[in-house]
């Protein structure tokens, strides 16, 4: 059953849409795309005042730590971090934006945190956006050593230096009754809580393009080309919850 459940993940369970004033999105394959979300999901009330300080300061250094769905069919040239930079070089076209991915296939929070203190030291990021969630779901993980690790890797991350997004598991309509997800979403939302950094909800973002029907998130007939629809819209949302997070004004928007 597992083995079923990660074979239809790797198939592209990639989705999502923004409510960025409902404006029409284009994706690199020049396909547009309207991505509407609620205001809530592209709003925290938790703050990244240090990127707004390298807003400030012309340039603005990004780490994300995923999976496999920071890719799409192991390429990261469309996949939603590249589209997150250029959104965000799109709303800043006076900051320098350098958006690095690392890329932790089929670890669990606890194995990838090992991973942490090299890569702080290495990358030197002022933004790290932590996707995980989605293994330890998989694999069955206690959600209270899931738990725990989130502590672990919090705390480290913020120790080093770094402001911190957490980014939870994707939605998929096919493997929801194969794979148990909500004790896992709600220990992120209480580790997120307790240190007071922002909860990207890709889960419920996915969850609401599928209601919707902005996206066929059931389907996999349709490839590569809605994934990369569907990343186009993660990274344009992943753009305005940053610009939010970081109370960037029309000041310093384009």
């Amino acid at each position: 059953m597992k083995s079923r459940a990660w074979a239809m993940l790797g198939l592209g369970v990639l989705s999502g849409v923004l409510s960025l004033a409902a404006a029409p999105l284009r994706a690199d394959d020049t396909t547009a795309q309207t991505c509407d979300l609620p205001a809530y999901l592209l709003t925290t009330e938790s703050a990244l005042p240090k990127v707004a300080e390298k807003v400030k300061s012309g340039r603005l250094d990004v780490l994300v730590i995923g999976s496999r769905s920071s890719t799409i069919n192991g390429s990261e040239a469309s996949a939603y971090p590249a589209r997150f930079q250029a959104a965000l070089h799109e709303k800043l076209p006076a900051v320098e934006v350098n958006v690095s991915v690392d890329i932790q296939v089929k670890k669990t929070a606890e194995e990838t945190v090992g991973s942490f203190v090299k890569l702080m030291e290495d990358k030197k990021p002022t933004l790290v956006v932590w996707q995980t969630g989605t293994v330890d779901a998989m694999r069955s993980i206690d959600p209270d050593e899931f738990r725990a690790a989130l502590d672990e890797g919090v705390a480290a991350l913020q120790n080093a230096g770094a402001e911190l997004i957490l980014m939870n598991p994707q939605y998929s309509p096919r493997t929801e009754t194969m794979v148990s997800v909500p004790p896992y979403l709600d220990s992120m939302r209480v580790v997120a809580q307790k240190y007071d950094v922002p909860l990207f909800d890709r889960f419920a973002i996915m969850h609401q393009w599928s209601d919707a029907g902005d996206f066929d998130l059931f389907s996999a007939v349709h490839g590569v080309e809605l994934a990369k629809r569907v990343h186009d819209c993660l990274g344009r949302a992943l753009s305005a919850f940053v610009i939010d997070a970081a109370h960037l004004g029309p000041a310093q928007q384009n």
